[in-house]
């Protein structure tokens, strides 16, 4: 297309816990977009520029949350991947993620599953490969387990899901991913409970937009025990922080980790090891 007559712009067509694709993109480019970003992922910005889709209107101006959240997990990946190399990794409800393209080591193995509205905009944008594939499925669906093939290690991210599903399904799911996959990590991230409670009774982000429902929200230090008491395959567990990138927002994330009472209170990552 020339500058004269650029390409069309596409509507995402995404509504629900799917449209929430659309609010961390939003987060992730535009702090990509900064001339002082802390994030870099030019992939992000190009489909965020590509859709048609008012970004603020939704969900107002944007943060540098789930940015510094990728961020964090694209650092556990790389860690995982200097020792495993050519490892498998499997991105649930990955949505518009970009992250292969950032922790790609040229040998890995990327399996993306996620519902078919998210499956149709990744074959549009993220089109699979030799060492990539998308698979059209619901996460809590054991059967997409099948496609996990041979016999070396495996790495499950689970970044921005669990939160939006009931309690009780999150646990059957870690417990079938331990028995699964011994030896095998998983990483994802975690609301606190008071989030949960108000998104349950209705929090909008902007006049326009109403997050959707998080059944399950858990605080941080509560996480190991209630992993282990889901599943004895459950080898180790590990919880994280990741940061706002500066500002107001990252000095209120300060106050709330040096607070004893507040410090578990805050959005924050677990990584698991099942047992081998």
């Amino acid at each position: 297309m020339s500058p004269d007559n650029p390409r069309p712009k596409l509507p995402p067509g995404l509504t629900g816990v799917p449209e929430t694709m659309l609010w961390t993109l939003h987060n992730r480019a535009a702090e990509a977009m900064r001339p002082n970003a802390r994030f870099h992922d030019p992939e992000a910005v190009r489909i965020y520029q590509a859709l048609a889709y008012d970004y603020e209107r939704h969900f107002g101006r944007a943060d540098g949350s789930h940015a510094m959240r990728a961020a964090a997990i694209d650092a556990i990946l790389r860690r995982w991947l200097d020792r495993h190399p050519e490892g498998t990794i499997v991105s649930l409800g990955e949505g518009l993620e970009t992250q292969r393209h950032r922790v790609d080591n040229g040998r890995l193995s990327w399996l993306t599953v996620d519902l078919p509205e998210g499956i149709a905009l990744r074959d549009h944008f993220l089109p699979p490969g030799p060492r990539v594939r998308h698979l059209a499925a619901d996460a809590r669906d054991p059967a997409w387990m099948d496609a996990v093939t041979g016999d070396g290690p495996v790495h499950i991210v689970a970044q921005g899901l669990f939160m939006y599903l009931p309690e009780a399904d999150v646990r059957q799911l870690v417990a079938t991913l331990a028995r699964r996959f011994p030896g095998g990590q998983l990483v994802f991230d975690t609301v606190p409970t008071w989030l949960s409670r108000l998104t349950l009774r209705g929090l909008h982000r902007t006049p326009h937009y109403r997050i959707p429902p998080m059944p399950w929200g858990i605080d941080a230090d509560a996480v190991p025990g209630t992993l282990r008491a889901w599943s004895p395959q459950v080898a180790a567990v590990e919880t994280l922080d990741y940061r706002m990138p500066r500002g107001l927002p990252r000095l209120m994330d300060t106050l709330f980790r040096l607070t004893p009472a507040l410090r578990h209170k805050l959005p924050g990552l677990a990584r698991v090891e099942f047992k081998g």
